[in-house]
C-alpha cells in the first residue's frame, strides 16, 4: 500500500501523547439459516409447526412473472470530484471612471485605497478554485472591498498566522500542497505597480485556500455520498463568507481554523497516532498479512512469525513453549508441534485457536506494516471529518471492522459487546442516527429485498409456506391475508404485500431490537444463532446488526438494569420509547483509539478504505492543476 499525503508537518503536534477519551462531552440471517436447514434444530415453541423441508423449485421461464428478478444492494461509484473553476474577477474591477451618477451605482463602494487601487491587477489572473469558493471571494470582496491579508504594503500578522496554519495540514492527515500560498517577500525590487499586483493576488491566493481548508477540516475533502449508497452523511453547511468576515476581524486566526477541526479525543488521539508514526522506524521484522498456513504446509514468512512469539513470551508460555520454539523456531514447515503453540498464541490475542495462521493471526502477532498503519489513521481523520464535532454523551458507537458496539457516558465505556454485521453481500451503512425505542418480543417486518430475492423464488412454487412457518401477509391497505392466497408467480421486484414474522423462538431478531428508524432498515437486535459471536470474522448477517449482549445494551439506553428488561421480557410483546437523546454511530473505522487513547487497527472487512483512497486520488487530480 501507498501512503497518502507524504508532506511531513512544518510545526509538531502540540498535543498529549496520552488522552484519555472519555474526557469530552438485523437481520435475516439467522432466520434463513433455519428455514434452510441451519440454526435451531428442534422445533420452535408456540403456535407455529416447523417449516417444510425446501422443495425444488421450478425456474421461472422467460415472459413468467417477475422470472429473476431481485434488488440489488448499493454499488460503489467512480468518485467525481469537483471540478475547479477560475475565479471571475470582472465585478471586482471596473472598467472605467463612471460617466454619471446613475452608472456609479454599478461600482462596488470601496473603502480601502489601496485595494480599489489593487484590484486592477486581478485583470488577467488565473486564480482555480472550487466553484463556491470562487463564487464566494466574489461576494465577500465586493461587499468588503478591503484586504484581510496585507497592511502597509506587505503581509500582515493574520497572513503569516494564516500560512503557518496551512503549512500544518500533514499534521492532520491533510496534503499540504492543497493549501500552499508563497508569501511576498518583504524586500523587492518591483515597481510600486508591480508590488501592489503582487500583493492582490496573494490576498485572493490565500482566501481561496484558507477557504479550502477550513472546508476541508470541517467536513473533508470529499462527499461520502457520492462513494457510495452504503455511506448516509447529512451535509455540513459552512458559511464561506462569513468565515472571511470572521478572520477579517479578528488576530485569533491559528484559534479560529483550528477550531473548524472535530473537537473530540477521539481525532486528537488519532493525531498523536500520527505523529508518532512518522517519527517510527519501520517495522524490523514484516511478515506478509495476507499470510495463510495450515499444518503441514510451509512459508518462508514462518519463521518471522516465530520470531516475533519467541521474543514475547511470558512466564507460562516460555515454560510450555520455550523449548520448542528454541528448537523448530527457523522451520519454514509448519510442524505439528507448532500447532498449539499458535493455538495459545491466538486465544491469548482473543481469537479462536484453531491453529490456522491467518491474517488476523499475522496482525496480532505482526502488526501492520507502518505505511499500511498510517494510511488506517489518515483515512480513519477524514472519516471523523464526516461526522459532528462532539460525539455526545452518552452515545452508543459501532466499529463494524472491529465487530463491537459500545455504550458510552461521562467518558465511560459502561457496556462493550461483540457484535455480528452484514456480509460483504449485503453491507451495513456507515451513517448516524438517534436511538428511538425498543422492542421486547418484536415482529421482524421482512424487508422488501429479501422477500424478492429469498423469498419469493420459493413462494411460487410453494405459496402456502409464510403461513406455516408464522409470518403475516398484509396488502397496501393492511388487510391480512393468507399467503396461500396469493399469485406470487405474478410478480417480481415489485411486491404490494408486507410480511412479517411473528414474536416466537425462531424469530430472527430474537427477543428484542433496539431501534433508530433510519432509510437502511438498520437497527440492532438479538439473534437465535449465539454461536456466531465465537466467530474472529463476524461479516455474516443481512446488514443489521446483532448483539452478543443485547439486554445489557438494552438496560444501558434504557436507563435502566438488566433485571427489570429480563422482567419486561416476561410479558410478551411490548415497546418502550427511549426519552433521552442518545445518538448511535453505525460506524467504519479500521483504526479507533480505546478509551485510553491507544489506536488499534482492524481489518477493511469491506475493502471501503481503498474505495476512499481512490476519492481521495480523484480529489487530488482536480487540485493539483491548481496554483
Amino acid at each position: 500500500m501507498r501512503i497518502f499525503g507524504n508532506k511531513k508537518a512544518v510545526l509538531p503536534i502540540a498535543v498529549a501523547a496520552t488522552i484519555a477519551l472519555g474526557q469530552q462531552p438485523a437481520s435475516a440471517q439467522g432466520l434463513f439459516d433455519m428455514l434452510f436447514g441451519g440454526g435451531i434444530r428442534h422445533n420452535p415453541q408456540g403456535e407455529f409447526p416447523p417449516p417444510p423441508k425446501p422443495r425444488k423449485i421450478r425456474p421461472a421461464t422467460p415472459g413468467e412473472g417477475g422470472g429473476g428478478a431481485r434488488i440489488s444492494s448499493p454499488t460503489y461509484n467512480t468518485y467525481r470530484a469537483d471540478k475547479l473553476v477560475r475565479v471571475d474577477f470582472k465585478s471586482l474591477v471596473p472598467a472605467t471612471p463612471p460617466a454619471t451618477a446613475q452608472d456609479a451605482a454599478f461600482v462596488p463602494a470601496v473603502t480601502s485605497t489601496a485595494f480599489r487601487d489593487a484590484v486592477a491587477g486581478l485583470t488577467d489572473y488565473e486564480l482555480f478554485a472550487e466553484p463556491d469558493i470562487a463564487k464566494a471571494l466574489i461576494a465577500y470582496y465586493s461587499a468588503n472591498p478591503d484586504f484581510i491579508w496585507v497592511s502597509d504594503n506587505a503581509p500582515n500578522s493574520r497572513a503569516q498566522d494564516a500560512v503557518r496554519v496551512l503549512g500544518e495540514a500533514a499534521s492532520y492527515g491533510l496534503t499540504p500542497v492543497d493549501y500552499s500560498v508563497d508569501i511576498p517577500a518583504a524586500a523587492t525590487s518591483a515597481t510600486p505597480e508591480e508590488r501592489t499586483r503582487e500583493l492582490v493576488r496573494f490576498e485572493m491566493a490565500l482566501s481561496a485556500r484558507v477557504l479550502r481548508y477550513a472546508h476541508d477540516a470541517q467536513s473533508g475533502r470529499v462527499d461520502p455520498n457520492r462513494m457510495t449508497g452504503y455511506y448516509d452523511f447529512p451535509a455540513k453547511p459552512f458559511d464561506l463568507e462569513g468565515a472571511l468576515k470572521t478572520l477579517a476581524h479578528t488576530q485569533e486566526v491559528r484559534t479560529y481554523l483550528e477550531s473548524r477541526h472535530p473537537q473530540n479525543p477521539e481525532y486528537q488521539a488519532l493525531r498523536v497516532e500520527l505523529e508518532a508514526l512518522e517519527a517510527s522506524e519501520e517495522n524490523e521484522i514484516v511478515v506478509d498479512p495476507k499470510l495463510l498456513l495450515k499444518p503441514g504446509e510451509s512459508s518462508p514468512e514462518l519463521p518471522k512469525l516465530l520470531t516475533l512469539i519467541a521474543r514475547n513470551l511470558d512466564d507460562d508460555m516460555g515454560g510450555n513453549y520455550g523449548e520448542v520454539l528454541a528448537r523448530l523456531g527457523k522451520s519454514e514447515v509448519y510442524e505439528p508441534e507448532l500447532v498449539p503453540v499458535i493455538k495459545a498464541v491466538q486465544q491469548r490475542e482473543g481469537m479462536k485457536g484453531d491453529g490456522v495462521i491467518g491474517p488476523r493471526t499475522v496482525a496480532s502477532l505482526a502488526g501492520a506494516s507502518k505505511a499500511d498503519r498510517i494510511e488506517k489513521v489518515k483515512v480513519a481523520l477524514e472519516e471523523l471529518r464526516w461526522m459532528p464535532s462532539d460525539l455526545g454523551s452518552p452515545r452508543v458507537f459501532i466499529n463494524q471492522p472491529a465487530f463491537t458496539a459500545s455504550y458510552i457516558d461521562s467518558g465511560e465505556e459502561k457496556l462493550k459487546t461483540r457484535v455480528v454485521i452484514g456480509r460483504v453481500t449485503n453491507q451495513t451503512a456507515f451513517f448516524y442516527d438517534q436511538i428511538k425505542q425498543v422492542d421486547f418480543h418484536p415482529y421482524w417486518g421482512v424487508p422488501q429485498s429479501i422477500i424478492v430475492n429469498e423469498m419469493l423464488p420459493r413462494l411460487r412454487s410453494d405459496p402456502g409456506y409464510l403461513d406455516r412457518a408464522g409470518y403475516e401477509v398484509t396488502d397496501s391497505r393492511g388487510r391480512q391475508i393468507p399467503s396461500s392466497e396469493v399469485d406470487w408467480g405474478a410478480y417480481g421486484s415489485k411486491i404490494p404485500f408486507s410480511v412479517r414474522q411473528q414474536p416466537s423462538e425462531a424469530n430472527a431478531l430474537g427477543e428484542l431490537k433496539i431501534l433508530f428508524p433510519n432509510k437502511h432498515a438498520i437497527y440492532m437486535h438479538d439473534t437465535p444463532q449465539k454461536s456466531f459471536f465465537a466467530r474472529d470474522m463476524r461479516a455474516l448477517s443481512h446488514g443489521c446488526v446483532r448483539l452478543q449482549d443485547p439486554r445489557g445494551m438494552a438496560a444501558a439506553v434504557l436507563g435502566t438494569s438488566v433485571d427489570d428488561i429480563a422482567e419486561k421480557l416476561k410479558h410478551g410483546h411490548s415497546t418502550e420509547n427511549v426519552t433521552r437523546v442518545i445518538p448511535v454511530y453505525v460506524a467504519y473505522f479500521t483504526a479507533w483509539p480505546d478509551m485510553s487513547g491507544k489506536v488499534e487497527y482492524f481489518d477493511d472487512v469491506y475493502d471501503r478504505d481503498s474505495k476512499l483512497m481512490q476519492a481521495l486520488d480523484a480529489t487530488e487530480a482536480v487540485r493539483t492543476p491548481s496554483s
